[in-house]
């Protein structure tokens, strides 16, 4: 361009906008970028012109042909750090315009602006700088007589490094003012590498409340009169790192003065009946206090179940037999509605339509049985999941103690010594697989037991599984196709689940050498993605197959729902963003049912002749449905056993054609390992065989 005369005016701006953070990525580096217009900048022996097309903003800056001549942009660093800075400018000369870079008049050196071929051809040089957090003076002055280029706009492009290491624990968590409907809680904070920026109150691994980084007490008013609840509190920082939670706090809500009972449950009706069982359904009675804590099922004046369902199904009855049942209605402070109408309901004879088992007999008292595998010989292996124990359990309910699992500890939560599968060719390789919770991660290990001797050392399989207190999956089988599939729950932090990288919110797929089959759906991305059967998991559970090879799977939902999927390989299934059918779920794979979370937790999953059986925690109870003929779906669902043992953890299919179902109580606070107050029972089916 033709020089200028050395009076034109200096102009004066400033830059278009300041930096701002919005909500970040929790597992990667994340970059935030701020464009500056070079004719909002400080101008000295320049002019901001627009005579040349293809410049961004209202026109360029035009140097003058001096040494000396400088555009200086005011840049607003949100974050202190190295940042890039890229210059978009046009050079229509031959020859190469540098500039002095300067920060806050500190020397950065030159930066060339070699020829572009035109006024109107505009390209990019960078330049690596530390900016500190606030404003920053950045001066580009040209070095020769020809004075700079055309300049057009500075980007600055911060990219803040990733963030991987959690907060900590908050500690010293009291709670105060204990109401019916409401109770105070104070923690001492978390702290955290880069800063928390909120915490949550957990009833198990359900939010209750969500509050700021910077608060350490808040007044949860929503409890149930007259109820237990188990409270602890964990911290998250800006990177979506979960903490390990807190202490946990135990109380009972004070009952209300509420003396108005339920209104009566209406329509009690039956909804099929086999040789040996009737299942009832009934609608839901209202009360003042807007909760309803349960239902109490009656035969004649005997109370035979309880549930928080609207349904249950009465077993161990006599074929061609009529018996008449009444329900009534208990709200939390204990007052029960007077009697629904009555239904009276006759068993078909025997040989009807089977599907629902029956009570057999009690087989051991363990303490908290959470996975039952059967060896060839009809004997089973059950991991203790607080003793870190495997025991030997033989049909007669013989018990004999193998030996404790090395490194598995507890999570005083949800984790230990969880999942358990045998190798299908344990009888040449005596190999048994193990799911457990261990100092630093959740992982798979392998050990070896004979018949006789477990072996005093384990070899890890796969490692690196994220663990919390809460929502750590756990399960693992060997499926039809010899791979080793195992569920794996989010840790408590609900990102992973999308997150391929990130072994947690999955169902995983492996050799049992641990290594990753190549037929896996996201194999060719590489890394922890190799595993990844299916993702978009809170925390599931169960696995089993049906006839035709299809996995399904049991899976806790957060506040609302309860999940029994159909898995497809590579599917995804929808969490954080969608709970079961409720959220955003559009284009993610819908569930085949769910319950409300208060009515089931469904966890450990069976299927004997596509019939499936799950064990339900928070129901305490067991369901029942049979899949249907074109194995897309599923029938009407029973629920069985309803209060009748408590907290029901695993349902196993045995060798002699039967069920053994195991319960966990007392098992939400690390248990408690010195007391055997749990159960294995048999189950049996109509005429004593399967389905």
């Amino acid at each position: 361009m033709a020089p200028r005369p050395p009076w034109r005016a200096v102009f004066a701006g400033t830059a278009v906008a300041a930096l701002g953070l919005t909500a970040v990525s929790p597992v990667t580096a994340f970059a935030a970028t701020t464009d500056y217009e070079a004719e909002n900048a400080t101008i000295s022996q320049g002019a901001v012109e627009s005579n040349h097309a293809g410049y961004s903003g209202t026109g360029f800056v035009n140097f003058d042909n001096v040494t000396g001549s400088y555009v200086e942009y005011s840049v607003n660093a949100a974050q202190a750090g190295t940042h890039t800075l890229t210059f978009r400018y046009a050079n229509g000369t031959t020859a190469d315009r540098p500039v002095k870079l300067t920060v806050d008049g500190g020397d950065k050196g030159t930066v060339d602006f070699p020829a572009t071929g035109a006024w109107t051809t505009w390209k990019t040089v960078t330049a690596t700088v530390s900016l500190t957090a606030g404003v920053n003076k950045v001066r580009t002055t040209a070095t020769t007589a020809d004075g700079g280029p055309n300049a057009d706009k500075l980007t600055d492009t911060f990219t803040a490094p990733v963030d991987s290491e959690p907060p900590s624990p908050p500690s010293n968590l009291k709670a105060s003012t204990i109401l019916p409907t409401a109770a105070t809680f104070t923690w001492t904070a978390a702290t955290d590498n880069v800063g928390v920026v909120r915490y949550e109150i957990n009833r198990g691994g359900n939010t209750l409340k969500t509050v700021g980084g910077t608060t350490t007490s808040a007044t949860v008013d929503n409890l149930t009169p007259n109820t237990a609840y188990d409270i602890s509190v964990g911290a998250f920082d800006a990177a979506g790192n979960p903490s390990q939670q807190s202490n946990v706090v135990t109380f009972t809500t004070p009952p209300s003065d509420d003396t108005t009972p339920p209104g009566v449950p209406g329509n009690l009706r039956t909804t099929g009946v086999t040789a040996n069982s009737v299942s009832l359904a009934w609608n839901a009675s209202t009360d003042n206090s807007g909760t309803i804590a349960g239902y109490d099922v009656f035969q004649g004046t005997a109370k035979v179940a309880t549930t928080t369902s609207l349904g249950t199904t009465i077993t161990g009855l006599t074929p061609n037999t009529s018996y008449s049942f009444t329900v009534k209605a208990r709200d939390p402070d204990g007052n029960s509605s007077a009697a629904s109408n009555a239904v009276t309901a006759k068993t078909s004879a025997p040989g009807g339509a089977g599907g629902i088992p029956e009570y057999d007999k009690d087989i051991a008292k363990v303490d908290l049985g959470w996975s039952v595998a059967f060896l060839p010989d009809g004997n089973a292996l059950v991991t203790e999941r607080d003793r870190f124990e495997i025991v030997l359990v033989t049909p007669s309910g013989r018990k004999t103690t193998l030996g404790k699992v090395p490194g598995a500890v507890t999570t005083n939560g949800e984790g230990g010594l969880l999942g358990l599968a045998i190798s299908p060719n344990w009888t040449s390789d005596h190999a048994i697989y193990l799911y457990h919770t261990a100092s630093g991660d959740n992982r798979i290990v392998k050990m070896t037991y004979d018949g006789t001797t477990l072996s005093s050392t384990s070899t890890p399989v796969l490692t690196g599984i994220a663990k919390n207190r809460y929502h750590n999956g756990g399960r693992i089988r060997f499926g039809p196709d010899g791979k080793l599939y195992a569920t794996v729950g989010d840790a408590k932090n609900s990102d992973n689940a999308q997150n391929k990288s990130s072994l947690n919110g999955k169902i995983l797929r492996l050799n049992p050498d641990g290594s990753a089959p190549s037929d896996n759906p996201f194999y060719a991305t590489g890394g922890n993605a190799r595993y990844v059967w299916s993702y978009g998991h809170r925390n599931p559970q169960g696995l089993a197959w049906d006839s035709r090879g299809q996995l399904w799977a049991a899976e806790f939902g957060e506040s609302s729902l309860d999940e029994l999927n159909l898995i497809q390989k590579g599917g995804n299934f929808g969490w954080p963003s969608c709970e079961g059918t409720q959220g955003s779920c559009s284009g993610f794979i819908a569930p085949k049912k769910t319950w409300p979370t208060s009515q089931a937790g469904p966890s450990g999953l069976e299927i004997v002749n596509d019939w499936i059986y799950i064990a339900g925690v928070t129901g305490e109870q067991l369901f029942a449905t049979q899949i249907n003929a074109a194995g897309t779906g599923i029938g009407t669902v029973s629920a069985l056993f309803s209060g009748r043992w408590g907290r029901l953890r695993s349902v196993t299919k045995t060798p002699d054609g039967g069920l053994w179902l195991t319960s966990t109580n007392n098992d939400k606070n690390g248990g408690t390992p010195s007391v055997l107050d749990n159960v294995i029972v048999r189950l049996k089916f109509p005429g004593g065989s399967t389905p």
